[in-house]
């Protein structure tokens, strides 16, 4: 499967500001998507690919702060990048690294672009490499699964055995079942990938 081309969303009530930032964007090499309101780009399909959002913490009607936590509570952690055309960035936001006062440099601002979307990918990434995980250990069969978490917690054949109601012997071919099902090739890889996918 192709990966989608990375995106820069800009969100701002600014006519004046998005058509500069798209054109600054795109004479970069970048490909961006503008809206005028929160909710103009909170109607859009989510992008499957890296991207990254930059948007102004004051705006009419829903601020940048409100449209993180919408997109928060929505599942879709996209890196945002604040601007602010005020001296007084709220507190709640002081921590966020990603807060930039206008007028801001160029290459400050396509600095922070660079990076938010060097760490999207990188999620992503490891996103997807759970899921295969995940999927990876739903195709053992239920007592499959009960020996790996086992395993997994250090427990010997005999003690899991012994658990389960099972003989030995049978715990040992459910155990070589599972190493060679999860593709896993000794007992601290099994434990970190249990751990990834939050079976520990």
């Amino acid at each position: 499967m192709t990966e989608s081309a990375p995106m820069v969303f800009v969100v701002d009530d600014d006519p004046s500001m998005l058509r500069a930032l798209e054109r600054m964007l795109r004479t970069s090499g970048h490909s961006a998507e503008v809206y005028a309101s929160p909710g103009a780009f909170l109607a859009r399909p989510r992008y499957p690919g890296p991207a990254c959002l930059i948007t102004d913490l004051r705006m009419p009607g829903m601020s940048g702060l409100e449209l993180q936590q919408a997109l928060l509570a929505s599942g879709y952690r996209i890196p945002i990048i604040f601007i602010s055309g005020h001296g007084d960035i709220p507190t709640t936001v002081k921590a966020v690294k990603a807060v930039l006062p206008k007028p801001f440099a160029r290459e400050e601002l396509l600095a922070s672009v660079e990076s938010a979307l060097r760490y999207h990918r990188e999620a992503l990434a490891e996103q997807a490499a759970n899921d295969e995980r995940r999927s990876k250990f739903a195709l053992l069969t239920p007592r499959e699964q009960e020996v790996c978490v086992l395993v997994g917690r250090g427990l010997l054949n005999k003690q899991i055995a012994a658990e389960l109601g099972a003989a030995e012997k049978t715990i040992k071919v459910h155990r070589a079942r599972v190493m060679a099902k999860l593709a896993v090739g000794s007992v601290a890889e099994l434990v970190d990938l249990l751990r990834e996918i939050g079976e520990r």
